[in-house]
Parts: C-alpha cells; sequence; structure tokens
C-alpha cells in the first residue's frame, strides 16, 4: 500500500514505529489490524453520522474488550494510576445504559443530582464536557443548570449567556452572599438549560475566600438555599487547579465527574485529584462519590489513545463510561457562536457522542418517569 501523502496512511516519516498503525496483511481487514479493544471505532476526527469515531453504547462493541494475553498496563500508565483509587459502589449498582435514540425523554432522577466536573489538569475537556452534556440532557427532557466555576467564563460562554464584568455572576454569590436565584439566567439556545455565569471577578475570589467563614463550604450553602429540587440536574464546571474554588464544587456536589484526555500526560495527576477527593470526603463531604469518568479527545488514529483508554477502563473498571469523545473541530467550534455543538452540529461525530454519554449517565442512575 502506498504511503505517500493523500494515499493509504498518512506520511510516515516523521513518527516512530510505536505510533504506526500496521497495515492489513493479506487476507486482514482493516478493523482486524486496528489496535486490540478498538476495532470498531471510526478513523476520523469530525464529520457526520456517517463516519462517527464514537461506540453506541447499546451496542456489541460497548462492553470492553478483553485485553490481550500477556498484555498489561503500560509502565508509565501505571505508575501515574497506582494511588488513583475510587469507591465501585455506584456504579456496580447502576444498570445498563440505553442507547442515545431509544426513546425521546430519557430516565429523570427522583431528586436533583449535583454532579462537579473536576480536574486540576488544564485541556482535557471539563468546560466542553459541562456544557455538552448539559444541552444533551436538557434536550431529552431534563431541566438542567450548569454553574460556572472557572474564572474564564468559558462554560458562560458556550451557552451564549452574557458574563461581562457588571453581570451578576457566582462571584457574587460566593463572596456577597447573593442569592443564587438572583444570577441564574436562562441559555437562549436551550429550553430546559439554564446558567449561573462567572466573570473575570472570579479570578480574585480564591484570595477573598481565605478570610470567609467557612469557605470551603459557601457554594454549598448556597445551593441549600436554592429551590434546586426543579431541576433535574446541576452541572458545576471547575477551573484548572485544586483551589479553594473546586474544593467549593467537591463540597457542594454529590457526584464528581472526571474528563480524561486520552494521553498520558493527563493521567499524571489524577491520583492527586482522587486523594483529594478522600480529603474532602472525611473532613467536608461525606457524600461525594466519583461516579463518572468520561474519555476525552480520543484520536483512533494513535495507539496511545487506545492504549490509554484500555489501562483507565482496566484500572477504574464501570466507573468509566463506554462511550468516548473523539477529537472533533465542530465540538471546538461550537464556542466560537455561543453554542453547544448539540445545536451547532447534532449530526458531527461529537454531538452524537456526547448524547450517548449523558444517555449513559441519566440511565445509570434515574429512574424511569
Amino acid at each position: 500500500m502506498s504511503t505517500g501523502p493523500g494515499q493509504g496512511w498518512p506520511d510516515r516519516a516523521g513518527e516512530t514505529p510505536d505510533d504506526q498503525q500496521p497495515d492489513p496483511g493479506p487476507g486482514e481487514t482493516a478493523a482486524e489490524a486496528a489496535p486490540s479493544g478498538h476495532a470498531n471505532w471510526g478513523s476520523t476526527t469530525s464529520g457526520t453520522a456517517e463516519n462517527v469515531g464514537y461506540v453506541p453504547t447499546g451496542g456489541p462493541a460497548a462492553a470492553p474488550a478483553a485485553r490481550r494475553p500477556n498484555q498489561g498496563e503500560s509502565e508509565l500508565v501505571r505508575e501515574a494510576l497506582k494511588d488513583a483509587k475510587v469507591s465501585h459502589e455506584t456504579s456496580a449498582a447502576a444498570p445498563k445504559s440505553k442507547p442515545g435514540g431509544a426513546d425521546r425523554d430519557w430516565p429523570r432522577p427522583a431528586r436533583c443530582r449535583v454532579v462537579t466536573i473536576a480536574n486540576q489538569k488544564g485541556g482535557v475537556g471539563k468546560t466542553t464536557s459541562s456544557v455538552n452534556l448539559a444541552a444533551s440532557l436538557a434536550m431529552h427532557g431534563a431541566q438542567v443548570l450548569v454553574v460556572d466555576l472557572d474564572p474564564q467564563g468559558n462554560a458562560s460562554t458556550a451557552l451564549g449567556v452574557d458574563h461581562h464584568a457588571d453581570v451578576p455572576s457566582i462571584y457574587d454569590v460566593l463572596i456577597e452572599d447573593v442569592p443564587l436565584a438572583d444570577i441564574v439566567v436562562p441559555a437562549p439556545e436551550i429550553p430546559n438549560l439554564f446558567c449561573a455565569p462567572a466573570t473575570l471577578n472570579l479570578a480574585g475570589a480564591e484570595i477573598e475566600l481565605v478570610s470567609k467563614v467557612a469557605r470551603e463550604s459557601r457554594l454549598q450553602r448556597a445551593l441549600d438555599a436554592y429551590d434546586k429540587d426543579k431541576f433535574d440536574y446541576v452541572l458545576i464546571d471547575c477551573p484548572p487547579s485544586l483551589g479553594l474554588l473546586t474544593v467549593n464544587a467537591l463540597v457542594g456536589g454529590d457526584e464528581l465527574l472526571i474528563p480524561i484526555q486520552c494521553e498520558y500526560y493527563a493521567l499524571e495527576g489524577l491520583g492527586q485529584l482522587i486523594r483529594t477527593v478522600d480529603l474532602v470526603r472525611s473532613h467536608l463531604n461525606p457524600t461525594l462519590n466519583v461516579s463518572t469518568i468520561l474519555l476525552t479527545m480520543y484520536d483512533a488514529r494513535t495507539r496511545l489513545a487506545a492504549q490509554v483508554a484500555e489501562d483507565v477502563r482496566n484500572h477504574f473498571g464501570d466507573v468509566v463510561l463506554n462511550t468516548v469523545i473523539p477529537r472533533s473541530v465542530r465540538v471546538s467550534e461550537a464556542p466560537s457562536y455561543g453554542q453547544s455543538v448539540m445545536t451547532y452540529d447534532p449530526g458531527s461525530s461529537g454531538a452524537l457522542a456526547y448524547s450517548e454519554a449523558a444517555s449513559e449517565i441519566a440511565h445509570r442512575n434515574g429512574e424511569a418517569t
């Protein structure tokens, strides 16, 4: 097979042997030559439903693939994950999810689920996941509130919510004790979806919170004083750090969703995050549990992504969603139009993958309406 640009595999002149996928051998299909456990993955990173790069949760490819004989976790990944232990009580009892298109309205929880989305590593898809999971849940009948706790305000931008300096924001709730109800606004593009916006003022909150009474639980108190029972989900988008803002989110949440990029660097701080969760659980919020791990930015062209995904699944088990999120240009483009990818390009691989992931979350712990 020719390996020149535009023909067959991309030009491999700059790749190491470990980066290259083998050409199919005689009598072997391209799927059989793909990395173990990912034979059914698409090879594209964006596009329409015809070339989606994700595994549907309802199909036979949903179950994690068996490891090849004598294949263990890679040395680096094993080192990164050695201290990252989570409870499997929640996931073990979770029912199997249904395909995203199986029904229009997904099960709604008996009470509001407050889900913190955190990972101190930047660029792993926290905000993207917060916005698109929230949009997908809202589009399937749930009432959803997104609390933007990142000073950059990217979640507010993606939802089309104004968040300039003079807008009442989550900063006022944390520092000035403004009721949460006074800052929550509807997202203009999607019914049932609301946002508590963040402004740049939040950048100084880390310092200002130090002198506040009960500084770690100010968000929890605001949520408790708010009528959050009118929502099915409250998703809290965190900054890329383990400072007081993230601690407030961990104390205020019942569940933790951890997005993990399918690259080695994204795993290095995971043990530290889990230790922080254990400390919060021991001293501040005993009900917090790591309910979900979502693999993001999966690039089906690389063996590294397949290896990381497989190692994370083996290490964390059923806590990891079956669906992973592929790299998608549409997902990156959507915020520049003040939209989630769910409305910007519903047929793209990213939108379909996030819909599948949201369906898993809804069906894992949701109850029939």
